[in-house]
């Protein structure tokens, strides 16, 4: 009985999930979009998250040279450790890792700043003075998310790209000029455009689950930290799990 009641209820969640989901999608095709709290939200969210990105990034692509160094010098091929650096960054690390973080720092703000709006039923007053709550607070948070998290992509790529570099010239004595050239060369189109597809897929999914949880948030304080939590992890496991398909997909239609 228990299970029943759990499935059921997911798949009310899941069916509300999707009304609000194409509720805002909706007030996006009318042209109801607040552009000033959209530049407001992609200020918030860029500067909430940038530093983190940049230092993850800069450390995944050091750790990669540093391994890299150690395994392809048992092979005498370390000439490649710019390559691994730099298809691993942009195929699957850089995306994977920025969408985590953004999720972990401006999602979990969009979830808690709507959950304590709803809380303390200010989300309610919008309705009480004519304004509509989804476009007003959900719709400029869910198309900033569209516009900041590739940003920060193609800067944790530039950054990790850097921590390689470092590495591959300080610690495996390759010459500056070969790594940058073979870093341009190796990145073809289909490596850039597989990691791009899943950051706009990512993006959207952070936005539709924070801002969706955030404007159902119920039980007080209590449930504003919980509510939280709940969204931040659905994000991790949204975007793994979407990430293996998404790279299965793009793989099939377009090659390696």
């Amino acid at each position: 009985m228990a299970i029943v009641i759990m499935i059921k209820n997911g798949l009310a969640s899941l069916g509300r999930g999707a009304l609000f989901f194409m509720e805002a999608g909706g007030c996006v095709l009318k042209g109801r979009v607040r552009w000033g709290g959209v530049f407001q939200q992609i200020f918030d969210q860029g500067v909430r998250s940038l530093v983190i990105v940049m230092l993850v990034s800069f450390a995944s692509g050091a750790v990669l040279a540093l391994q890299g160094q150690v395994m392809m010098a048992r092979f005498g091929a370390k000439e490649f450790i710019a390559q691994l650096v730099a298809l691993s960054l942009v195929r699957e690390l850089s995306p994977v890792f920025t969408a985590l973080v953004f999720s972990g720092k401006s999602g979990a703000g969009i979830a808690a700043e709507l959950g304590t709006m709803s809380v303390n039923s200010q989300i309610q007053a919008t309705r009480t003075l004519g304004v509509d709550p989804v476009e007003f607070l959900v719709v400029p948070r869910m198309l900033a998310c569209l516009v900041v998290l590739p940003i920060l992509v193609v800067v944790s790529e530039l950054v990790g790209i850097m921590g390689g570099y470092i590495v591959a010239v300080h610690e495996a004595n390759i010459p500056p000029v070969y790594y940058v050239n073979q870093t341009i060369q190796c990145i073809g189109f289909v490596d850039f455009f597989c990691g791009f597809v899943k950051v706009f897929f990512f993006a959207v999914l952070i936005g539709w689950i924070c801002c969706y949880k955030g404007f159902f948030t119920s039980g007080g304080s209590m449930g504003v930290g919980r509510y939280t939590t709940a969204a931040v992890a659905m994000c991790y496991v949204g975007i793994i799990v979407s990430n293996t398909l998404l790279t299965k997909i793009i793989l099939t239609f377009w090659g390696n």
